[in-house]
Formats: structure tokens, C-alpha cells, sequence
């Protein structure tokens, strides 16, 4: 779910115009707190992506639950009425933090570890990201058993596998050839 055209030009016209009015940061505190509000109550994702509820439903349900959004925020219920494009919201706000992250020189990278990472774990895993990339990093932690041990890390468009699965999958690729 990281967009669509259609979200990712939808975000970029949000932040040029949140830049223009000066308060870029306000509204991607907005685009988080909607993305999150939306991740973490399946009745309002279903809300807004029923095609059955009408759009005028839709954007009075959303300017009431969202009603101390930036106005350029509020804006954007309103542009997403006059498209009928309700069903992207959750992968707008998804792309303008990312639009934003990459305007102010940050990037995300995700680490995949089999626990919650430790100090030294981090500390690991931040050294080899600066290889991958010369921006500020931001850290995110998933969690994934399957791995056995170790870590996973994406910058970008760039991975780097350092996990036990791997190596013992390559060990059997070996192995058997």
C-alpha cells in the first residue's frame, strides 16, 4: 500500500501548497495522525472505502473527525469529494510523509529483526545503514520470527541480509548444488 500515481501526485500538490502556506510540518502531523487513525479503527477504513456511503457522507464524517486539521488538510477532503477519490486517503497521507521525509533529507529504513532490537543491535544496524545512504535515517523496527536471527535492513531501494534464514538457505543452496 505505498501509492498510487494517483496518491503520490494527490501528495506532492498537498505539500507544495502546506510549503507554500508555511505550515508543511502541521499538516504532515495531520497526514500522520489520519494515516494512524485510519491503521488503527478498520470501521473508519471501511467507512471510507464503502462504494455504497455517499461522498458527502464521507467528507462531513471526516472534516467532524479530523475537525482540527490544517485548513489545507480539511482542503483535501473537500478535492477528494469533487474526485470521488475517498478510497486513496489512507495512501495520500502514507505519501506525503514520505514527500515530506524526502524534502527535508531523511529516509526511512526499515529493519527487519526476528525481537525488538537491542542498543547494540541499533547501534549495528545504524553504522551499516550510513553505508546505504547518506541522508538522516529514520529507524523502523519490524518484527518478524521467520528470520531466526539477525536483521534486515531496506534503505530505500537497497537491502542488505544479514539474517540467519539467509545465510542457512544460501548454506542449503550450497549444500545441495
Amino acid at each position: 500500500m505505498t501509492g498510487s500515481r494517483a496518491a503520490i501526485r494527490y501528495a506532492k500538490a498537498i505539500l507544495e501548497m502546506a510549503q507554500a502556506a508555511g505550515n508543511a510540518e502541521l499538516v504532515n502531523n495531520d497526514m500522520a495522525f489520519i494515516a494512524s487513525t485510519i491503521k488503527d479503527n478498520a470501521e473508519l477504513s471501511d467507512f471510507i472505502g464503502s462504494p455504497t456511503v455517499k461522498a458527502e457522507a464521507k467528507e462531513a464524517t471526516l472534516k467532524e473527525v479530523f475537525a482540527g486539521s490544517q485548513n489545507i488538510t480539511l482542503g483535501l477532503f473537500r478535492l477528494l469529494f469533487e474526485n470521488k477519490r475517498f478510497g486513496i486517503l489512507a495512501q495520500i497521507t502514507e505519501q506525503y510523509s514520505v514527500q515530506f521525509d524526502v524534502l527535508n533529507g531523511r529516509e526511512e529504513a526499515v529493519v527487519t529483526t526476528a525481537f525488538a532490537m537491542t542498543p547494540e543491535l541499533e547501534a549495528k544496524v545504524v553504522e551499516k545503514a550510513k553505508v546505504l545512504s547518506d541522508k538522516e535515517l529514520v529507524l523502523k523496527n519490524i518484527i518478524d520470527p521467520s528470520i531466526i536471527g539477525g536483521f534486515i535492513l531496506r534503505v530505500g531501494d537497497k537491502q542488505f541480509n544479514a539474517s540467519v534464514a539467509s545465510s542457512l538457505l544460501t548454506l542449503k543452496q550450497e549444500l545441495t548444488n
